[in-house]
């Protein structure tokens, strides 16, 4: 019988505890590289269904996913005269928090161009698209919603049609798919009262003005709503699709010589999100995986040293009746790879299990997986050294 096998079986329930305890410390690594690809996944994955080429923003901004960016709605229809341009598309996304049974719900409003965009591109798992220009909504399953579920936000009461899932924001909040106008209308959603104080300012302004004294009539229209100097709606970008065939760089070098906005192809957003608003996390979960991977490199040789000491008797007893030094090596060394099998093993099982109750997206994907297993075995073999180190340093005369 293999020395290493009946050396496990001798103290059996002691071994199944140490990799009990390797496996949970090997699952954390594991879920510590799913939460760095999840969060870069989640990141990427609104420009990524979006398949826009060009994104359209505010002056010299980085846009949407950046920082703020406002450009008026009108651009839209500018941009669809620029030759190699297919379409044109506003683009409103932003962050509210509501309280509903009690409890903060984080929604990211991300407004569709109906009714050219019915959201038919989103993975709707139950229900439809927006067949309506108003007051329905597609929402994502993380936010608890069902199908016919009616939500109120500002003025107007929203009746959920559609389901999808995994549609989630950069920071993990779940999506919800809105019609522009209301998306714009819940974005600059404003109290009755806050109207009436802003139309008393303007009336006040009017009248501390020239024009304002020998024009009575535009103190009326100051207190209206309709007054033509205020700007229209804004949108937070607008994305475009070329032609098939067309010279993206010429079409964006076209663009770039307007001077109220600027342009970013696909790629750069990519970039801009995955270096701007995410880097800082992303680097921080990827040092916490590179430490976890040397904690766990430590505690397993230590684990091996003090199973090492327990036989210091029997590898002395071995020596004695003239055991070879490659046979306590291989005793050790096996040992160390069973035992770091033993806890990937688990780290995978008890992850399939746990993982998909985070908050957050855990991705183990088969690469990462290949490349964990040949860190443990890395991890097995080097720290099976200092437990070999103990055994060849025992000597024979130690077991009187």
């Amino acid at each position: 019988m293999n020395l290493a096998i009946r050396d496990i079986r001798h103290s059996l329930p002691r071994f199944l505890l140490t990799a009990i305890g390797i496996g949970m410390l090997l699952m954390i690594v594991m879920g510590m590289s799913g939460i760095y690809r999840g969060l870069i996944e989640d990141a990427l994955l609104l420009v990524d269904k979006i398949g826009a080429d060009l994104w359209i923003v505010q002056h010299n901004t980085r846009g949407p996913f950046a920082e703020i960016s406002r450009i008026p709605l009108k651009t839209e229809d500018r941009l669809c005269a620029v030759p190699g341009v297919k379409s044109a598309r506003a683009f409103v996304s932003h962050t509210i928090q509501r309280e509903r049974n009690g409890k903060p719900l984080r929604i990211v409003v991300q407004g569709l161009s109906w009714p050219e965009d019915k959201g038919e591109w989103i993975p709707i798992t139950n229900g439809r698209c927006l067949s309506a220009g108003h007051f329905e909504m597609i929402a994502d399953q993380s936010l608890g919603f069902n199908l016919g579920d009616q939500l109120p936000l500002g003025k107007n009461i929203y009746t959920i049609v559609g389901l999808t899932r995994g549609m989630v924001g950069q920071g993990g909040d779940g999506l919800a798919f809105f019609s522009l106008r209301d998306a714009i209308a819940i974005q600059f959603d404003t109290s009755g009262e806050a109207i009436r104080l802003e139309r008393d300012a303007r009336r006040s302004r009017a009248i501390q003005q020239d024009i304002g004294n020998t024009q009575p009539e535009l103190l009326n229209r100051a207190a209206s709503q309709n007054i033509p100097a205020l700007a229209g709606p804004m949108v937070s970008a607008v994305i475009i699709r070329t032609e098939q065939g067309a010279d993206i760089d010429k079409v964006a070098e076209t663009i770039s010589g307007w001077k109220d906005v600027s342009v970013h192809t696909a790629d750069n957003q990519k970039s801009l999100l995955l270096k701007g608003s995410v880097d800082k996390a992303r680097r921080q979960i990827g040092l916490f995986r590179a430490l976890l991977v040397i904690i766990s490199a430590i505690i397993m040789s230590l684990i091996l040293y003090t199973l090492t000491l327990d036989k210091i008797h029997d590898i002395a007893m071995l020596k004695l009746i003239g055991a070879r030094n490659s046979l306590i090596l291989g005793l050790i060394l096996q040992q160390a790879i069973i035992l770091g099998g033993l806890g990937y093993i688990l780290a995978f099982y008890l992850g399939k299990w746990i993982f998909p109750l985070f908050p957050r997206r855990v991705i183990v994907t088969g690469n990462d997986l290949v490349w964990l297993a040949v860190i443990v075995l890395a991890i097995s073999v080097l720290s099976s050294l200092l437990g070999i180190w103990k055994a060849m340093s025992v000597q024979p005369n130690e077991v009187l």
